[in-house]
This record gives structure tokens, sequence and C-alpha cells, in this order.
């Protein structure tokens, strides 16, 4: 995969931003109209989704054949590394939202509305007898009684499986770095193997808390917090095997060599992204 040298590589024109504009207008578009039961909106949200799909398979195939063709230089690989470290950020502060919530609600709302601090009329004259305790679903009791998932069953087995995942990711990488094919889609398929596994366990824990538990979107603050934060980062664990699933087939195909392999290590840090925010997950989820 050779570079061209001395020069920056100014790409062609292409239909595939405006597409991906128009796929963004229509989801969220959509999305609200659903919501809003007007007629029409789950197909214009799903025509929104097609161009969204078109547009990242149709915009990645361009890219792999523009880096198969070595029109890349040092500036323009500088270029996408910076882009994807924005983006890593981003999606830290995407989640350090979800965070935030669950902090302010457990504990800023929940005392507040107890009684503590500057809520003491609060509670006398609208939430009497409210105890302020964690886990809860409210002084409403929405949703009614509910179980609290155990942070040493399924949410354990799960934290191992990701940080093998990561060591397998890491693996696969020095296996690149070396020159290593066979060892590289080993471990590389491992790693794939167990975000499936992840999931598949999550999937399981859901549908353990909804017919077992009684622990549903709808408990309260808390089953809201609860899903928010592990259904959004089981959405980030799907699209990072997704993304590990697309790079064995290149790596099968012989599209990276030791030297010049980003989109590899841009999925790899994609993939410790999504175990480091597990942790925390599991921590202030589960555990704490």
């Amino acid at each position: 995969m050779s570079q061209v040298q001395g020069a920056y590589y100014v790409p062609h024109g292409t239909r595939w931003p405006i597409l991906g504009s128009f796929g963004l207008f229509f989801t969220v578009g959509g999305a609200g109209m659903w919501v809003n039961e007007t007629a029409g909106g789950k197909y214009v949200m799903a025509l929104g989704i097609v161009c969204l799909l078109s547009m990242m398979f149709g915009w990645f195939r361009t890219v792999i054949a523009e880096s198969l063709a070595g029109t890349y230089n040092k500036q323009v690989d500088t270029s996408f590394r910076m882009g994807m470290m924005w983006f890593i950020f981003s999606e830290v502060m995407f989640f350090a939202a979800f965070f935030g919530a669950l902090f302010y609600a457990r504990n800023l709302s929940v005392p507040w509305i107890g009684g503590e601090g500057d809520g003491a009329l609060t509670n006398f004259f609208l939430w009497k007898g409210y105890a302020p305790v964690w886990p809860t679903n409210g002084p409403g009791q929405i949703g009614g009684a509910f179980e609290t998932m155990p942070a040493w069953g399924v949410p354990l087995l799960n934290t191992l499986i990701l940080l093998s995942s990561g060591v397998t990711i890491t693996i696969a990488h020095h296996a690149l770095r070396a020159g290593h094919r066979t060892q590289l889609l080993i471990w590389l398929g491992a790693t794939i193997i167990l975000g499936a596994l992840f999931l598949n366990f999550q999937a399981h824990e859901y549908i353990e808390a909804y017919t077992k538990m009684n622990l549903t979107l709808g408990s309260g603050v808390y089953g809201s917090t609860f899903f928010m934060l592990t259904g959004f980062h089981g959405m980030h664990v799907t699209l990072g095997a997704i993304m590990l699933t697309v790079i064995w087939f290149r790596c099968l195909k012989g599209h990276f060599t030791k030297d010049h392999h980003f989109a590899f290590e841009a999925v790899a840090w994609y993939w410790h992204f999504v175990d480091v925010v597990w942790l925390g997950l599991f921590m202030f989820v589960y555990v704490l």
C-alpha cells in the first residue's frame, strides 16, 4: 500500500455527504413524526435509515478503494487520526452526559425530594413519607415494585468478557505489526466472538429483567437510567462488532500491512473505549 509523497491528496467530488444529510433529516424527522403519531412517520424514518446505511456503505467503500490505490500520504493519515480522536471524544461526552444524569438523579434529586438540605418543605407538602433511597422508582412508585440486577452474575461475566476482548484485539494488533497473518485472523476473530457473547448475555439479562424482575423502562428513574446507559452501551458494542467484522474480512483480503493499517487501529481504539465505558457502567450502575 504505497503513498503519494510530497503532495496533499484532495478527494474528488462525491455525493455521499448530501445523501447522509438527507438521511439524517429523514431519520430524525420521521422519528419525531412517529413519536407524535403522525401518519407515515415510521416510513419516513425507515427511508432515512436506508439513506444513512447507503451513505456509510458507499462512502467507506470509496475510502477503502482510495486507500488501496495508495493515494494517501502522511498528512491525510494524520487527518484521519485526528478525526477518529475527536469522534471518540464526542462519544466520551455522550456517555458523560448520561453518567451525569445518573449522578444528578441519585445524589441530588432523590435526596432533595426526600427532604434533605433545602428540600424539607418539598418533602413535607408534596412527598411526605418518601424515603430517599437508591435504587428507587420515585415517590410516585412508577412502574410498581421491582428487583435490581445483581452485579455478581451476568454483569460480572460480561465484564470479564469485554476485558478479555481488549486483550485479544491487542494481541491481534501485535500480530498485524509483526506480519503474522494467521494469528491476526485468529485473535481478531476471537474478539468478534467475545463481543457477540457479550451481546447475547445482555439480551438474556434484559429478558430476565422484564419477565422476572419487573425492571423495565417504565420503572421510574432507576429503570430509565439503567436501560439508557446499558442500552446505549450495547448499541456501541454492536457497532464495534460490525466494524471488527469488516476489518476481519479486510485482513483476510490482505488490505493491511504492518506499517499501514490505520483502519484497524481506529476500530481498536473504539473497542478499547467501549471497554472503559463498561467498567464505569459496572461500577456505578451495578455495584455501587
